[in-house]
């Protein structure tokens, strides 16, 4: 049996139908359950219903076989697995974002960035030339330059209408992210033979 992680929500459901449709599953997960695990009908697959950032390290510490997670959040941790499908759901962006009159190169001292991505944030800042203070928060991230607890924010982006509506402007993509199939090196070896099906299936 392989045991596969998935981030809770819509991408959980998305991957659900998707592996129904490859016939790993034959029936669905029951709609509103509480139930943080499913098994397929004929014992194939096990499901476990994490939290989207906790999916790599059920990965990586081998408590799942495989995971399905944003490659935003694979290059944020910066985990070691192998990452063989990109299955091309859940499409976004990690941008930078500010008021319309925000420029990056005025200030003379730091910038303050409010993001939950600290990692990317700091590598993508590093690269420009700039210094600037992180300001880790973990919602409502177009809040912080409204209120003055930031000059700008890196945030994942999808249609841009949370940011029109805060009055906030997109400047610049920092990392195109789309869903992965990962795999911790021990699964990938141990059960080379199932997870080469799994991913031939999602390829294809």
């Amino acid at each position: 049996m392989l045991t596969l992680a998935l981030p809770k929500g819509r991408l959980a459901e998305e991957t659900a139908l998707l592996l129904l449709s490859k016939g790993w599953l034959k029936t669905l997960p029951s709609e509103g359950s509480k139930e943080l695990t499913f098994v397929s009908e004929d014992k194939r697959i096990r499901l476990l219903f994490v939290r989207s950032q906790d999916v790599c390290t059920y990965v990586e510490e081998a408590a799942a076989d495989a995971g399905i997670v944003g490659w935003d959040i694979i290059r944020e941790g910066g985990f070691d697995l192998i990452a063989p499908v990109d299955l091309k759901l859940g499409a976004c962006r990690l941008s930078l974002a500010s008021f319309p009159d925000f420029d990056l190169f005025a200030k003379r001292s730091k910038v303050r960035v409010a993001t939950k991505y600290p990692n990317l944030t700091r590598e993508y800042f590093f690269s420009k030339g700039i210094s600037c203070e992180i300001i880790k928060l973990y919602g409502s991230i177009e809040l912080a330059p409204i209120v003055g607890l930031s000059d700008c924010i890196v945030d994942l982006v999808s249609t841009g209408g949370t940011l029109k509506a805060n009055g906030l402007k997109e400047f610049e993509s920092i990392l195109y992210s789309t869903a992965r199939l990962v795999s911790n090196r021990s699964s990938f070896y141990h059960k080379h033979a199932e997870l080469r099906s799994l991913i031939e299936s999602l390829e294809n």
